[in-house]
């Protein structure tokens, strides 16, 4: 995907690709605590994040933001090695940020 969801839909969908993504390095993890380390660590914040995200999607308290999300601190100092989907929550930031691509671009 290269640009920002356009229906509110497809941004739903980003947020629950994140949690399943989540879900699934924290089992890695779990399963691996050697080569994972200090990873979650991090996964917890990140997932307690994220899931507030959807909270506020699904009850409707969800407003697009001038700030970014309170993940994106955790998230920007990790790797993409540690933590593969990083492009993704940095999309679902950006369109926090931005808004719906609308105009299609």
């Amino acid at each position: 995907m290269l640009g920002r969801p356009k229906t509110p839909e497809e941004y739903v969908d980003l947020v629950d690709q994140a949690l399943f993504e989540i879900e699934d390095l924290r089992q890695a993890a779990e399963y691996d605590m050697d080569s994972m380390g200090d990873a979650t660590e991090f996964l917890d914040r990140l997932e307690r994040d994220v899931r507030k995200l959807r909270e506020s999607m699904a009850d409707g308290s969800y407003l697009f933001g001038k700030e970014n999300l309170s993940y994106v601190k955790v998230v920007e100092h990790q790797d993409e090695r540690i933590l593969p989907f990083k492009m993704l929550l940095l999309k679902i930031n950006e369109t926090h940020l931005k808004g719906l691509d609308v105009e299609g671009g």
